[in-house]
């Protein structure tokens, strides 16, 4: 298997404003996530107020040039700016040593 890593972000949201958190995601973070080198694919989840944020990176190289870059760091700053994060907000960074993928065909889009 190549080498993988998967970074989960954590956080909690106002739960009264979770469709403009999830605007935010689809709208604003997934389409920065897609423009950078090594991302390999994301999925976002929640229950109540608490929410993840899973990407997958071919490399912590590429995990590392994301946080770097001004256009992740942009995105930090509009998020915050929203107003719907409460805290805390962490970040794990971990590799994957094996997977399984299935195709999420089953998944109603």
């Amino acid at each position: 298997m190549k080498p993988l890593l998967m970074r989960i972000w954590r956080t909690q949201i106002d739960d009264s404003r979770a469709r403009e958190y999830e605007n935010f995601a689809r709208s604003v973070s997934l389409p920065m996530f897609r423009r950078h080198d090594g991302f390999l694919g994301a999925l976002f989840a929640g229950s109540g107020g608490e929410r993840a944020v899973v990407t997958l990176w071919a490399s912590r190289a590429a995990a590392a040039s994301l946080e770097a870059s001004a256009d992740y760091q942009a995105t930090v700053r509009a998020i915050e700016a929203a107003g719907f994060l409460r805290p805390p907000q962490r970040t794990e960074l971990l590799d994957v040593h094996e997977s399984w993928p299935e195709p999420l065909s089953h998944i109603a889009g």
